[in-house]
């Protein structure tokens, strides 16, 4: 098939089916995955499709940067169950850092430690949450506010945690994708990230199923660099076994 037959084909399918896949695509072609690929990026180029892992889409990866309010009437329930089973993993006279997002909002809200817990944050609902929790001291870290998500950034807060080293870090994230690795929508926030991951042993990442398959603006860092993420039931079989064959612990909460 010339080029321009492979392009038809293509945008038929997707067309039809809303996707397409790399695998499928070059069987039915009798072509390589290599050339299907470049195929896939000279359409994204022409923005005729966005490309995803393993295959391409009409559907726009990309995340959107919405005000932490409305983000937080979206998948209310399956945020409610990822707190939970990431509470489990607080330990007594614990030490972590929780980033900014609704997810982790959900995580505070479940912390009502019965010995000493000192929690640092960028977020500032979050710092509010556990400000009159017994037993919890917060440490909230200072910058340029982000009205979206209710949490600062910037130089303060990075300078600040190079004097910090703890057990866990509970990140949310915009997006997960297999390729581009974790990502957020704002630059700065992704910045803090790294930082935080710098400071903690452990990174705990979570993620309700919609953001798998997202990009965001800001890259956090590939997916070597994270060692769990806690999720929902929404998270496709595929996508699952691509985190554990990177050395990623995946636990789904019920």
């Amino acid at each position: 098939m010339s080029i321009t037959d492979r392009h038809q084909l293509i945008l038929q399918k997707l067309k039809e089916h809303g996707h397409v896949s790399v695998q499928e695509l070059s069987s039915e072609m009798d072509v390589s995955d290599v050339t299907i690929r470049k195929d896939l990026k000279l359409l994204e180029d022409k923005n005729l499709l966005f490309r995803t892992h393993g295959g391409g889409s009409v559907k726009n990866p990309y995340a959107n940067d919405r005000p932490v309010n409305e983000k937080e009437q979206l998948y209310r329930e399956e945020k409610q169950r990822i707190a939970k089973e990431a509470a489990k993993m607080i330990g007594q006279n614990d030490s972590i850092i929780i980033a900014s997002g609704t997810t982790v909002l959900a995580l505070a809200r479940c912390i009502n430690p019965l010995s000493h817990l000192t929690v640092i944050t960028s977020a500032l609902n979050v710092a509010l949450e556990l400000s009159h929790r017994p037993n919890v001291e917060v440490l909230q870290l200072g910058g340029q506010l982000r009205q979206n998500s209710s949490s600062v950034a910037g130089p303060y807060a990075e300078e600040l945690l190079k004097d910090v080293t703890c057990g866990v870090l509970f990140l949310g994230v915009d997006g997960i994708d297999p390729e581009t690795g974790l990502t957020t929508t704002s630059l700065m926030e992704a910045r803090l990230n790294q930082k935080m991951m710098d400071a903690a042993q452990v990174t705990v990442v979570l993620a309700d199923s919609s953001k798998f398959g997202k990009r965001g603006l800001g890259k956090i860092c590939s997916l070597d660099k994270i060692q769990h993420i806690i999720t929902d039931s929404g998270i496709s079989g595929s996508m699952k076994s691509v985190l554990e064959e990177s050395g990623i612990k995946v636990t789904i909460a019920e």
